[in-house]
């Protein structure tokens, strides 16, 4: 049997012991259905061998070699991780288009009693719904936005307001970034994985309830927000947290220990600030990070580099809904904060 999806609410509701993309390596790093184990098979090579068969030589020659390649590997996987799996076990097969790759090792495991099924348009089916959700139909919730210059702890008041009754989506977690040339936090989901994940992100919402979102640009490192979401951000009310700057500066310290522990990388990152600054004040800079003043090189980045920015992008927003000041970011601070902007978000 196959399979059929036509709505994301489909993908939240499949009910398989495991969906596995039989896609080669490459195909499943860019992006494959939440939750989707990888076990290729044909793996990268085997898979341009093939393609390059079926084009220069013949498609009967490509499939008698992409036969005897698919059996040799559903074999390893079957005594590999499959090896174990119960005779009730149920899972879900796709390939690219839900043809041959899905069909052939479909067959091999239901040929062994296991009551598998196929997704029907494989891959394809899965992202034309994250295109459709994503590019064509807007955003269903309202979007409320969270603004404040960095170090206003604006990433971990977003985490606090779920428990208090606030929709959000956190972009940042999303995209394995922190949206700054300090930022990064590990290797960044493809383009596509990043869409799929949103498009699930937005599919969970309750449309009768305004979603709250961090201020962005409309790149998250090297990650686009899709231009309707992104449209919606700029036309959105906008909630703005202040903060002292020693306050800030001591906060993005803790923050950012990950960089503040990588002399080297934090290094790195400086230099990359060299077209936008003086010579001298990247210098002052590196010997701020070298002595280990990080405290006042948070401070002297957010008032040469941050603010300044921050202040000429919203010169060109609408002017903000509400102002939420705090003098300390200390956890009990932030709490009453999101406090305070949950009430707020009720009211709207």
């Amino acid at each position: 049997m196959a399979v059929e999806l036509t709505s994301l609410a489909d993908v939240l509701a499949l009910r398989f012991d495991d969906v596995i993309d039989v896609r080669a390596p490459l195909e499943y790093a860019d992006d494959h259905l939440p939750g989707a184990i990888s076990l290729p098979v044909l793996d990268d090579a085997e898979r341009a061998r093939v393609g390059t068969i079926y084009k220069q030589v013949s498609p009967f020659d490509a499939r008698k070699i992409g036969a005897a390649l698919v059996a040799r590997n559903a074999s390893m996987h079957l005594q590999g991780p499959l090896a174990d799996k119960p005779g009730s076990w149920q899972p879900l097969v796709y390939c690219w288009r839900g043809g041959q790759r899905s069909g052939s090792f479909a067959s091999i495991l239901s040929q062994i009693g296991w009551r598998v099924e196929v997704l029907r348009g494989g891959y394809k089916s899965w992202r034309s719904l994250v295109v459709a959700a994503l590019y064509d139909h807007p955003i269903p919730s309202p979007v409320i936005v969270l603004d404040g210059n960095t170090g206003t702890a604006k990433t971990e008041v977003l985490n606090l307001l779920p428990a208090l009754g606030v929709q959000v989506i956190e972009l940042e977690a999303l995209a394995h970034h922190r949206g700054s040339l300090f930022g990064a936090v590990g290797p960044q989901p493809a383009q596509r994985g990043f869409e799929g994940a949103l498009a699930l992100a937005l599919a969970r919402l309750d449309p009768a309830r305004p979603v709250v979102v961090e201020a962005e640009s409309s790149k998250i490192g090297n990650l686009r927000l899709p231009p309707r979401l992104w449209r919606a951000m700029v036309d959105a009310p906008r909630l703005v947290v202040t903060a002292p700057l020693d306050a800030r500066a001591r906060y993005l310290t803790t923050a950012y220990a990950d960089l503040v522990s990588d002399l080297a990388r934090l290094d790195h990152v400086l230099q990359r600030l060299r077209p936008a600054h003086p010579a001298e004040v990247i210098a002052d800079w590196r010997k701020l990070a070298d002595t280990g003043q990080f405290t006042a090189l948070a401070a002297g980045l957010m008032q040469r580099h941050y603010d300044p920015r921050y202040a000429k992008h919203r010169a060109r927003s609408a002017p903000p809904r509400a102002e939420f000041a705090v003098d300390t970011l200390t956890p009990a601070s932030l709490l009453h904060l999101a406090q305070r902007i949950a009430a707020w978000v009720d009211r709207a």
